[in-house]
């Protein structure tokens, strides 16, 4: 029943997908697409909070508890890199390229599908962060869509990811009162809304909505995101981290028929210009959490990745400012909205 959905659902979404999805590609000799296993599905997964024990704003950093979790997370996330490096192969190429990737990312995920991969989550950390590892796996499988609409395999990731979801649902209904306001919301308002643009399932899309929406409101009226705001000197860099997960929710959801931009006043716009005005210095943040920020006081930089979602918002309000800044910059990639955001956004 799911894979005629997603059929039904072929004849709407592809006319919105960029063009880029569907031009020919240029006959020549090219080497076979190749297709290896996929690492070992990731069943369990277990760790704490990076930040020094204690500290309820999240804005110091222990060394040791980082360097765990991004331990346990290792596996997981290089196996998304691994996949959405492999959607650049969806964009260039020959057609039958072009669907012997398609081929292998739904194979690839498909075998952790039916290992029933993440179904042991063992601790509240956990369960709050990992909604941006299902966006990534949802905003990944969409994109092969063109090229592999009727993959056998195809029901069986979507319901994976439907029942992934919906135990979101249910763990973020009793979730921090300040985490429902924040980042790791928007991020699994997200992942909601890239499942349901491809299952059309109206409570997972509703409730995409209302996360976001939870989000956005929340914002001051200079458009500073509050939960963000307590974050020290990491708030704009979690300003720009909450960004990412809105915008492309927003444009997702908009497909499917939702005015996500509509919440408080098109609040994400005020959300956007606040971190836009203080990519230069860090004034305005600094002068709400009353320290330098990590942007600017040399304990890191500005990456490209922290910007990818300019492509879809320019799909929201069109800015020449976002346009001269994202010229200097592409491709801009980042695995967790999918890959190649420019290939997958710009027309």
């Amino acid at each position: 029943m799911m894979l005629r959905c997603v059929m039904k659902l072929a004849d709407r979404l592809l006319p919105v997908l960029p063009a880029a999805f569907l031009s020919a590609g240029i006959a020549g000799a090219q080497e076979p697409v190749s297709c290896a296993a996929p690492p070992d599905p990731v069943i369990s997964l277990s760790f704490v909070s990076r930040y020094a024990e204690g500290d309820e704003n999240r804005s110091t950093i222990d060394p040791r508890r980082e360097a765990e979790a991004e331990d346990a997370l290792k596996p997981l996330d290089q196996f998304i890199d691994a996949l959405a490096d492999r959607t650049e192969s969806l964009y260039s190429g020959r057609i039958q390229d072009r669907e012997a990737a398609a081929n292998c990312i739904l194979d690839q995920l498909g075998r952790w599908a039916e290992a029933d991969a993440l179904t042991d989550l063992g601790t509240e950390t956990v369960k709050l962060t990992i909604g941006s590892r299902y966006a990534a796996f949802a905003l990944i499988l969409w994109q092969t869509l063109p090229y592999a609409p009727d993959h056998p395999r195809r029901t069986a990731i979507l319901d994976w990811l439907d029942r992934r979801m919906r135990a979101e649902m249910s763990f973020w209904s009793d979730a921090p009162s300040g985490a429902q306001k924040g980042n790791l919301r928007a991020w699994a308002g997200l992942a909601a809304a890239a499942v349901s643009v491809q299952t059309d399932r109206p409570e997972l899309r509703d409730w995409a909505d209302d996360s976001i929406a939870a989000v956005m409101c929340s914002a001051n009226s200079d458009g500073s995101l509050p939960q963000e705001m307590g974050r020290g000197e990491f708030a704009l860099h979690y300003q720009l981290h909450a960004i990412a997960p809105l915008v492309t929710a927003v444009v997702l959801l908009e497909r499917q028929g939702v005015p996500a931009r509509r919440h408080c006043n098109d609040a994400i716009h005020r959300i956007v210009d606040f971190a836009i005005a203080d990519l230069a210095d860090g004034a305005r943040t600094k002068a709400i959490t009353g320290v330098e920020q990590s942007l600017f006081n040399g304990s890191e930089q500005l990456t490209t990745f922290q910007l990818a979602w300019i492509e879809q918002y320019q799909l929201l309000r069109k800015s020449e400012r976002l346009e001269a800044l994202a010229r200097d910059l592409r491709p801009l990639i980042y695995t967790k909205l999918g890959g190649n955001q420019t290939a997958l956004w710009r027309r």
